[in-house]
């Protein structure tokens, strides 16, 4: 029989990918690594510690390049042992000793396990793993020869904003010689303070346990894609015969929120609308207030009779406290993944739980404690797989801060919220904070508020705290191309100490970030974005196109504020020196900076560029973390007499609307090109002759406009709100991404993206409210933007 070998080929790769199970289904959130191997991130200016044993292989990766790694070895005596892993003391100057003194929960965690190991720090012998030189993605394979705790740092200088050294993370893998268990991968955070209690929760199972006001209460999915459903009481109303325990109804009113998350709205209350615990930290960001904790009549609906069900759990493991027996619990679910949509139903799926993570919560009354690990295996939950759930909790007199979990992708290993350079002068003006993409960030000020905070940019001055905002070092003798590449604006046109607004596209031209672009040299550049991926898709390209250039991320040691408003050159002139070979702030032109310092030549370096985000003349300062607080009271000093109040999120907001500034998540979300983004001016199709991602696709884009971002005028004071649709008669045109009530125009004004058929200025549209039908509010086309279309006064 004669067969066309294309023809067979087709239909054997056909039934390979029909043949396919759910088992190849790509779960980046979960262990995605081989069976013994594991991941841990040593971040820049901290440490990581790890029990490591015989034949254990060790590999170190210098992600970014030019970063040194310490290590301490301790064997399994306690003794100071290097020669474990095959290497030799080189180091005069320990930089883990030091690390080793300060509060950061790294230090805090590895003293405990020092503490628990009763290994001694102070006699410890180190050695430096890589150079200052060492190129990115550099390697080094280390094998064990016995059973030894390992310290791995990554140490960190202080990098002047003019300079681009940035300390970076190192990555490790441990790659186990025994895998222990290579079914699932479980993991429990080391504790970063000796618990009062912990406990294991076997699957399918509950208990029960008491905390005292003010305790820490911290319930981790050790293997992920796990549920728990988690009830407390008020003890001293137990003791009375009263039970009063969370309430989802009331928590939901009094926060405005389907679940209480770390920050300004974070209680969960009881019928009594008492508080009894407050979120402290959140990894997963996704639980469910909506349904009780699953009950034996939802098992046997489904067919399955004498299923174990956390209700019955509930009931076994809080009798001991006299609690009474209930059919089903009203539990806050715990890494529940379940929603109410907008289609009157409730789903749920698979858990958002990776391995590891948590939930922390401070007691604010003495409690009574119920947890289970729940045991459905019926349904998406616990991923058809229900594994175990462990409960810690610590004294009331240690300290957690607040924190949600930041990941820049889906695999990326978590960080914490942390504070901003800025934060020891803002948390002492408000309490009103905001998880900026990894950052606690003010929304307002109490003393000021968001009104007077608009006010004061457009007639005075505004200093805003914007230190979330991503930034990266690219270095080297392809810099220059790897930007041209990578960005919509002509970066060979660029000079030193020039700044441009550019957008980054993916290869179909869709938009995903946008920001500001810095050339410091001719050889290297500061790109300042909103996103953190930025910074892995430039790595990436670089390695695509074979670039000779280093991307560092430099966030952490650049902070930033910006000061905006018709004083803002006033205030500045009194406080910053320039040296001859700078452009003073006199000098100083619109998307240009100058590296300058405080006062005088010894003063506190920084960088000023003449940038902004709220249409008004304004400019940001630069600086380290470590001179912030300084620079902040430094700013302020010279601004009292000119009107200088800090303003949040909140006021800028309405301020860049009314600007025509567009935001990632309003404007764009990475499915909207930079001509439907409404920033068409930051393609130059016409005159970038060289190639960049996703030109060919954008010029086909720009000759065939489906879409435009368009400005609008409602009549009324109801403001139109993100997502609100837009209509001509029945048929929806448009979508509202950002709107508000405009106080210097005394308009009711939106950005809109709109068919293109119906952009044209002094077109009739309708703001559809309610089910966008019910009730509509008549609109306008009109210029865009609303405020200063001509940009005289931030170019003034």
């Amino acid at each position: 029989m004669i067969v066309n070998y294309k023809i067979y080929i087709y239909y054997v790769e056909r039934f390979i990918k029909m043949s396919q199970t759910t088992l190849d289904i790509k779960e980046p959130g979960l262990n995605v690594l081989p069976p013994g191997v594991e991941r841990h991130v040593v971040n820049a200016g901290g440490l990581t510690g790890l029990q490591i044993f015989p034949d254990d292989e060790i590999e170190i990766i210098n992600e970014e390049g030019n970063q040194i790694c310490e290590i301490i070895c301790f064997d399994k005596d306690g003794k100071s042992e290097l020669g474990i892993l095959n290497q030799k003391e080189n180091c005069k100057k320990s930089f883990i000793k030091e690390l080793l003194k300060g509060k950061d929960e790294s230090s805090l965690i590895t003293n405990l396990q020092l503490k628990k190991r009763n290994l001694d720090i102070n006699k410890s012998k180190s050695s430096i793993l890589f150079d200052e030189q060492t190129p990115s993605g550099e390697k080094i394979k280390i094998k064990s020869k016995d059973k030894c705790y390992v310290i791995f740092a990554a140490p960190q200088n202080n990098m002047l904003v003019s300079e681009q050294n940035p300390s970076s993370d190192l990555t490790l893998f441990i790659k186990r010689y025994k895998i222990v268990n290579d079914k699932e991968l479980s993991i429990i955070p080391d504790p970063v303070y000796e618990p009062n209690y912990e406990e294991n929760i076997e699957r399918q199972t509950a208990i029960s346990f008491e905390v005292k006001e003010g305790d820490f209460i911290q319930v981790i999915s050790p293997a992920g894609r796990q549920c728990s459903d988690f009830v407390a009481f008020d003890t001293k109303k137990l003791d009375k015969k009263v039970e009063k325990g969370l309430d989802w109804q009331t928590t939901r009113t009094f926060m405005g929120n389907t679940f209480p998350g770390p920050g300004l709205f974070s209680k969960f209350y009881d019928t009594d609308h008492e508080p009894l615990v407050e979120v402290i930290r959140d990894t997963v960001g996704k639980h469910d207030t909506f349904n009780l904790a699953c009950t034996s009549k939802y098992y046997e609906d489904a067919g399955y009779f004498g299923h174990p069900n956390c209700s019955e759990n509930l009931n076994n493991a809080m009798a001991k406290y006299g609690v009474q027996k209930q059919k089903g619990w009203q539990a806050i679910n715990l890494f529940f993944n379940t929603s109410a949509t907008g289609l009157n139903s409730v789903i749920s799926d698979e858990s958002y739980a990776r391995p590891g993570d948590y939930v922390m919560f401070r007691a604010l009354k003495d409690l009574t404690i119920g947890t289970t690990a729940c045991p459905s295996d019926i349904d998406a939950c616990n991923s058809w797989n229900p594994t175990d759930i462990f409960v810690r909790t610590y004294d009331k007199k240690k300290e957690f801060s607040k924190s949600f979990a930041f990941r820049m992708k889906t695999d990326s290993e978590k960080k914490l919220t942390r504070n901003s350079g800025f934060h020891e002068k803002t948390s002492k003006l408000t309490r009103n904070f905001i998880d900026a993409r990894g950052f606690w960030l003010p929304n307002d000020y109490t003393k000021h508020g968001v009104v007077e905070e608009y006010n004061a940019c457009r007639e005075k001055a505004v200093l805003i705290d914007l230190s979330a905002l991503r930034k990266f070092e690219i270095i080297g003798p392809d810099a220059e191309e790897l930007m041209n590449y990578t960005l919509t604006r002509n970066i060979k046109k660029l000079a030193v100490g020039q700044v441009v607004y550019s957008a980054m596209c993916y290869e179909n031209g869709m938009m995903f970030d946008d920001g500001t672009l810095l050339r410091l040299s001719e050889t290297g550049f500061r790109w300042i974005c909103g996103d953190e991926y930025g910074g892995e898709w430039l790595k990436e390209v670089a390695k695509k196109k074979n670039f000779k250039v280093n991307v560092k991320n430099s966030t952490d040691q650049i902070s930033n504020v910006s000061i905006q408003g018709p004083k803002s050159r006033e205030i500045l002139k009194k406080m910053i020196f320039t040296p001859p070979t700078q452009p003073s702030i006199d000098e100083l032109e619109w998307f240009r900076f100058t590296i300058c310092r405080i006062e005088n030549l010894q003063g506190i370096p920084l960088i000023v560029s003449r940038t902004g985000y709220t249409g008004e003349l304004g400019y940001e300062v630069w600086c380290h973390p470590s001179h912030a607080s300084e620079v902040w009271d430094k700013l302020m000093e010279a601004g009292k007499n000119e009107g200088l109040i800090p303003a949040g999120f909140a006021a800028l907001d309405k301020l860049r609307i009314e600007a025509g500034l567009i935001l990632f998540g309003n404007e764009f979300d990475g499915q909207q090109d930079p001509f439907e983004a409404g920033i068409g001016f930051a393609v130059p199709l016409k005159t970038k002759e060289e190639d960049f991602i996703g030109k060919e696709v954008l010029k086909e884009r720009k000759a065939n406009p489906q879409k435009k971002l368009v400005g609008l005028e409602l009549i009324g004071k109801e403001a139109a709100g993100h997502g609100d649709c837009v209509h001509v008669g029945r048929s929806q045109v448009g979508v509202i991404t950002s709107g508000c009530l405009s106080a210097t125009l005394n308009k009711n004004i939106a950005l809109c993206r709109i068919d293109t058929q119906y952009s044209s200025e002094g077109t009739d549209v309708e703001v559809g409210k309610i089910d966008g039908h019910q009730k509509r509010i008549t609109a306008k086309v009109v210029g865009f933007p609303h405020f200063d279309p001509k940009k005289t006064r931030v170019r003034s």
